[in-house]
């Protein structure tokens, strides 16, 4: 573009920018063969950046280039129109880009090292002043000091340190001018007066290291110190001076001291106790203890563990006194705790309805309640243990538990037994004395309790009560109506006959025993039944035995503990106490116990988690204990280690139930095959259970129970073999025969006859053929064969063909020679023994 144009004035305004910071040129660089080629080159200026409260210097402008000479005016014959003349280049245009870079450094370099110095001189005046203030105060200090001695001579070392600093601060301002910048040049400490050198040699005690090096930093002045004004000296703390005047007195005074007496204490020892708590309640150094240890030869560390004797000896060589307490003196004994007799009063009987299984001992108890608790049971049987109270005619109240009566609840029937006054053993007519009627008389009389025979079902075809009164004295139960002193009844829980009567034999036997409880202390109760429910919690029966239970109790029962939230009567009424004798279900309880657990209330939390949490501990011990290794349980390892094992995982729906399946299945187990429970546990199906069943592929049984909707997800993702049961013997019989299927078929042999090998010859080109004499039954072809040498198997095979006199035959009795060819081998010698047999599988069952 021509310079015409870039001189042509516009009519707009030009648009507003920031001054650019870079200077831009041309640069023509030049080629072979005559190329050449211009780059745009720029030159960004070094920005300046003052200290922060400080103005930046003023930067000095480069001189303007001195105008151009005037041109002489001359009269020109007419105006010709000519160019506009170039304009001259400047002398920044005139240097180099290198020239001019190199110029603006120097010109920053310049400007900082104008900054520095004002910066030098500034800090060189304020440290003046600060060395003459300090200077001022400390000369101040002084005076006050000789006006007013020190106390002690501590006090003296104090303003010893604190005059250290003065010649510093002289020297650095004793000419007035201001010093040189600092150099990173080593300094030489500043001289002590010989002054100051004989005041630190009379202090009481010579500075230490950490103190020396207190010295050497006390001439620096900090911001700390600067704001508080004092004299530039680092004071000693209050505890240092305190900590300097006790050590003055022990070394002036201390021979004038009386010995300390030692404590004696009391030291209480458990049956186990590590070496530093044992220290700790001596009151002693556990290094003295360990010390102790290793002269009777025990080199035992403070952290290991020792037993009473050992405890014994240290605390009586510390001259202490032991008393010795038992881990045991934890838990709650109820049989040191007698009531008086001025305290009893007249409490409901207890009465326990047992019997063999179908022999109406629920219907019986429905007929004496008017309820209907056995249409309720799954098959018709009861499979829970029930607490019940019935008032008779005359007001008099009767608790009332009924117990199952299959085979696989023995342990109900016994708890039951053990916590009844009154035993009614329930018989039928019709069926006289069966194997758990024989097994409930054993109970009571184990329990030493009154029994009274009530003989069932005499309405029905073919009832015999004399029979059963003749049976009975088989096992030593003598009836009334035989001489005895046992009372029994004929009555008829369908027709409900003899209830009255029996419901009087129950009093008059309740009103001989002189039954008594002292209802005012602290309830004491036994679990009937526990079981979990999804919204109540854990929830127990308790039959309360003395003592008055209320709502807010706090008590423990077994490993467990709780707070009494809620008491629940047999008729779902919720009820604020329950006396003695008393059957209540108990919300509150931090798990499920077991049933036959003994439910104490105690006085607070602390005391119940206390007890609960000892429990636990001697339970796991008790779980986890290894058995000591002897001849007769070293073959039962043996034989267990052989078997195999039927992994299962059982939930159900109360404790009892869950106790039963589990010695149930135990009991159907064999020296091949042994049931293996992962889980038993009271409530519903969640998905652990699941996961627990999944990883070790076990059936997962649900009696009375159901699980969830996750739950049931979970099982239909991982496969889980589900099996649900409400009936016991519908459940064993169902595990035994999957036991019996994980077996295989039982395979039996049956040994069909004998031959002795006479003779080898060839069949073939490489089979053998065997010259046998039947010795012993028959010999048939496409039997199973077992040839022997010298009564060691050589060869077990297949009879693949059979000849006599070059005839192929079926088979070939005693006494009479043939021909065979074994299957799979040609091992065979003259005077080897060939055994033929018939193998038979069977369906096992155990």
């Amino acid at each position: 573009m021509s310079d015409e144009n870039n001189n042509k004035p516009t009519l707009t305004r030009k648009p507003l920018t920031l001054s650019r910071s870079l200077e831009s040129g041309e640069v023509k660089q030049t080629f072979s063969h005559g190329r050449t080629n211009k780059v745009v080159v720029e030159v960004k200026r070094k920005k300046l950046v003052g200290k922060p409260g400080y103005a930046p210097e003023p930067e000095v402008a480069a001189p303007p280039p001195p105008p151009p000479p005037a041109a002489p005016v001359t009269a020109a014959p007419a105006p010709v129109a000519e160019p506009a003349p170039k304009a001259r280049p400047t002398s920044n245009d005139m240097l180099s880009r290198q020239e001019r870079q190199a110029k603006l450094l120097r010109e920053a370099e310049e400007a900082r090292l104008a900054m520095l110095e004002e910066a030098s001189r500034r800090e060189a005046e304020q440290r003046a002043q600060r060395a003459e203030e300090e200077r001022q105060r400390a000369q101040a200090n002084r005076e006050v000091a000789a006006a007013s001695p020190p106390p002690v001579a501590a006090e003296a070392v104090v303003s010893v340190v604190a005059d250290w600093d003065e010649p510093v601060a002289e020297e650095s301002n004793k000419d007035g001018a201001a010093p040189a910048p600092r150099r990173f040049t080593p300094v030489e400490p500043p001289k002590r007066p010989e002054r100051e050198r004989e005041e630190i040699k009379k202090a009481p005690h010579r500075p230490t290291r950490g103190a020396a090096d207190d010295r050497r930093q006390s001439g620096k002045l900090t911001v700390t110190r600067a704001l508080e004004g004092d004299d530039g000296a680092r004071a000693r703390s209050l505890a240092a001076l305190k900590r300097a005047r006790e050590k003055e007195k022990r070394l002036h005074g201390g021979g004038n001291r009386q010995a300390q007496v030692k404590q004696t204490r009391d030291v209480v020892v458990p049956e186990t106790i590590t070496v530093q708590e044992l220290a700790n309640r001596m009151a002693e150094k556990g290094s003295d203890l360990v010390k102790a240890l290793f002269k009777m030869g025990m080199p035992i560390t403070i952290n290991e563990t020792i037993d009473q004797d050992t405890a014994e000896l240290l605390v009586e060589e510390f001259g202490h006194n032991i008393t010795r307490v038992s881990d045991a003196d934890v838990d709650i004994f109820h049989d040191d705790d007698v009531d008086g007799d001025e305290t009893m009063k007249p409490r409901p009987p207890v009465v326990t309805v047992m019997g063999h299984v179908d022999h109406g001992k629920t219907s019986l108890l429905d007929a004496l309640r008017g309820a209907n608790v056995v249409s309720g049971e799954a098959g018709g049987i009861t499979q829970h243990i029930g607490a019940y109270q019935v008032k008779a005619k005359d007001g008099s109240v009767i608790t009332f538990l009924d117990t199952p009566g299959h085979e696989a609840f023995t342990q109900m029937r016994q708890r039951g037994a053990s916590v009844t006054d009154i035993v009614i053993l329930v018989v039928a007519a019709d069926d006289g004395l069966m194997p758990q009627t024989i097994e409930a008389i054993k109970h009571a009389k184990a329990a030493n309790v009154p029994m009274i025979v009530a003989i069932n079902k005499i309405d029905k075809e073919g009832a015999n009560p004399q029979k059963v009164r003749e049976r009975l004295l088989e096992h030593e139960v003598v009836v009334e109506a035989m001489g005895g002193d046992v009372q029994d009844v004929e009555v008829s829980a369908l027709k409900k006959t003899g209830l009255d009567t029996l419901l009087e034999k129950l009093a008059l036997q309740a009103e001989v025993m002189e039954l008594k409880a002292n209802p005012d202390r602290a309830a004491e109760a036994v679990v009937v039944e526990a079981q979990l429910d999804k919204g109540r919690g854990a929830v127990a029966t308790v039959l309360v035995k003395r003592g008055t239970l209320k709502r807010g109790d706090i008590f423990v029962v077994g490993a467990q503990s709780g707070k009494v939230r809620a008491l629940v009567n047999e008729k779902g009424q919720q009820v604020s106490e329950a006396g003695p004798a008393t059957p209540v279900e108990v919300l509150g309880l931090t798990g499920v116990p077991s049933a036959g657990d003994v439910l104490t209330v105690v006085e607070n939390e602390a005391r119940a988690r206390e007890v609960a949490l000892y429990r636990k501990e001697q339970s796991t011990k008790v779980r986890t204990a290894q058995v000591t290794p002897n001849l007769e349980n070293l073959f039962d390892n043996l034989s267990a280690t052989r078997a195999k094992e039927y992994p299962v995982v059982i939930k159900g729906d109360v404790q009892g139930s869950v106790e039963a399946i589990v010695t149930a299945l135990n009991n159907i187990s064999t020296d091949d095959i042994k049931v293996r429970v992962l889980l038993a546990g009271v409530g519903g199906i969640t998905e652990s259970d699941m996961l627990l069943a999944a990883a070790s592929n076990a059936p997962l049984i649900g009696f009375n129970v159901r699980p969830n909707a996750k739950a049931a997800a979970l099982a239909k993702r991982d496969r889980v073999r589900l099996k649900y049961f409400d009936v016991i013997y519908h459940l064993t019989a169902d595990i035994a025969k999957e036991m019996a299927g994980e077996l295989g078929p039982e395979i039996i042999e049956t040994v069909v006859g004998r031959a002795e090998v006479k003779d080898v010859f060839k069949s073939g080109k490489r089979d053998k053929a065997a010259g046998l004499l039947v010795t012993e039954g028959i010999i048939r072809k496409g039997l199973h064969a077992r040839l022997t040498r010298e009564d060691v198997i050589v060869s077990k095979t297949t009879i693949a063909s059979l000849r006599r006199f070059k005839d192929n035959i079926d088979e070939v009795r005693a006494g009479l020679e043939c021909g065979v060819v074994l299957a799979d081998t040609n091992d065979v010698k003259a005077g080897d023994m060939l055994e033929v047999f018939e193998i038979e599988e069977r369906e096992r069952t155990l």
